[in-house]
């Protein structure tokens, strides 16, 4: 029931060319082939992106530098004041 016979076809071909004319019909399916391989290509160029950028950062981690070692002057941290009180220095 589900399948797709001959006469199927040769309808849906018969409203096609009803609804867009003959004329238009090869120019459309030229237009939908050129857009297709210009997705297909684009497609594989971000692919190949994709990889190239996966090989550059697996390279720049073996690449990286440990971080030199702190100062040897270490800052003190400033002291915790309590607010009311430096509301109150300050008034």
């Amino acid at each position: 029931m589900g399948a797709l016979k001959p006469w199927h076809i040769a309808i849906l071909v018969v409203v096609l060319v009803l609804l867009f004319g003959a004329k238009r019909l090869p120019d459309a399916a030229r237009s939908l082939g050129r857009s297709l391989r210009i997705i297909k290509a684009e497609t594989k160029h971000l692919t190949d992106d994709d990889d190239r950028d996966l090989a550059e950062k697996a390279d720049a981690q073996h690449a990286r530098q440990p971080l030199p070692p702190p100062a040897t002057e270490q800052r003190q941290p400033a002291p915790i004041q309590d607010p009311v009180q430096r509301t109150r220095d300050i008034s």
